[in-house]
């Protein structure tokens, strides 16, 4: 991430905007919104890269978007990816709070051996 050297303390991944841009479809259109999919291996594999060069770089890494409010799976994968934060939705902070901490308790578990 040589962005980091610039001063740069964090990024902020929008999935949506990275989905749309790493698939070339835009979710809002008739003809191809039905292949927006945040979960699709490419995208996933760009989130990845994105949080493991962060780390690298001694940098947070937050992500926004729908992912992590609509889908507790997403919300755990970035848990074990080492995401700094996540924004979610007002009306899903309490189920993803849950989420959060269940993922972020199991990695530990799985850490410590048991």
């Amino acid at each position: 991430m040589e962005y980091a050297g610039l001063g740069i303390d964090g990024v902020s991944i929008g999935t949506n905007d990275l989905t749309q841009l790493v698939l070339g479809v835009d979710r809002d259109s008739t003809t191809c919104a039905d292949l927006f999919d945040e979960r699709d291996p490419a995208v996933m594999d760009a989130i990845s890269r994105i949080i493991s060069g962060a780390r690298r770089a001694k940098i947070t890494s937050s992500l926004c978007g729908q992912a992590p409010s609509n889908d507790p799976e997403f919300a755990a994968i970035l848990v074990e990816l080492g995401i700094t934060s996540v924004s979610v939705n007002p009306d899903a902070v309490g189920s993803a709070r849950r989420v959060l901490a269940d993922a972020e308790a199991h990695l530990a578990s799985r850490r410590s051996g048991q």
